[in-house]
């Protein structure tokens, strides 16, 4: 692994802080991410970011095929000349923007699902939870590094702080689990934070939503006003609610009225979405 210093100085390259560059220097730790991802030899991996290859190189040794998706162009031709040089010819790099990939059409030049790896960049990182979500037809598995504290909110319980709207749809279809801790020093530039590898297994849900835009809408109100009681936070014209009718659903379906949103597991939105959904829209069509 050729150091991201090296790299950089030879192509006259800086880290773009817009893309919250922030490239690996232990050689060990791709090789441990990837072993966390357990790929096999038929699988298609996708990588968010690949940047200078750390990541790239050991991936491609494990998998059958990689698909890079690099949004910076400064990059491409540094990654195409690395590949080059470690005669890698099962990579393809896609020059694209991670939140407008299509998984659906990649899946379908594949045997099966996919396996989604990345280093994320904060400030996308919920979006690419989001849209992986909502693409997970698609995807086996995905191991993405986060900065420390996203990943310890996805991998909260109820009624801590730290639970919260990504938390839940996830835990809904998922199983999360902790791969490994990377200290800020693995990194260069070196960020002023922590990261951590989680690993999420997408799973069918159990229980499942009659409606999973409900579910996913619902969650995202009552998280809106965690510091109200469900009765109040839930009260909005989206779902045409008010707050006689909260309380009666809620009670309904086993919740206090009076506790938060972040002390609800899935099942008990679920639960919730679901007698939503049962009942119909208090007047009319339910707003799109």
């Amino acid at each position: 692994m050729t150091r991201p210093t090296h790299l950089l100085r030879a192509w006259q390259l800086r880290p773009k802080k817009r893309f919250g560059q922030n490239f690996l220097r232990t050689p060990a730790v791709p090789q441990q991410i990837v072993a966390g991802a357990a790929i096999t030899p038929d699988e298609t991996v996708v990588e968010i970011g690949p940047g200078l290859g750390a990541m790239t190189l050991p991936i491609a040794r494990s998998a059958r095929r990689v698909v890079a998706v690099e949004l910076d162009r400064d990059m491409v031709g540094l990654l195409r000349t690395e590949l080059l040089a470690a005669e890698m010819a099962n990579v393809a790099i896609l020059e694209q923007d991670i939140l407008s990939l299509d998984l659906a059409g990649i899946a379908s030049e594949s045997d099966g699902k996919l396996v989604v790896m990345g280093n994320l960049p904060y400030n996308i990182s919920s979006q690419v939870l989001v849209q992986l979500i909502a693409q997970r037809r698609w995807v086996d598995r995905a191991v993405l590094m986060f900065q420390r504290e996203l990943a310890q909110r996805l991998l909260a319980e109820p009624g801590t702080k730290a639970y919260g709207r990504i938390t839940v749809m996830l835990r809904y279809c998922a199983r999360i689990v902790s791969v490994m801790t990377v200290p800020s020093t693995a990194f260069y530039p070196q960020p002023k934070v922590d990261s951590e590898v989680v690993r999420i297994d997408f799973t069918p849900p159990e229980p499942a939503a009659v409606d999973e835009a409900l579910l996913f809408t619902v969650i995202r109100i009552a998280f809106g006003k965690r510091r109200k009681t469900l009765a109040n936070a839930l009260v909005t014209p989206v779902i045409q609610m008010d707050k006689a009718r909260a309380k009666r659903l809620l009670e309904g379906v086993g919740i206090n009225p009076v506790r938060r949103p972040e002390t609800l597991t899935p099942a008990e939105f679920v639960a919730l979405a679901n007698a939503m959904a049962a009942e119909g829209p208090a007047h009319g069509n339910r707003p799109a």
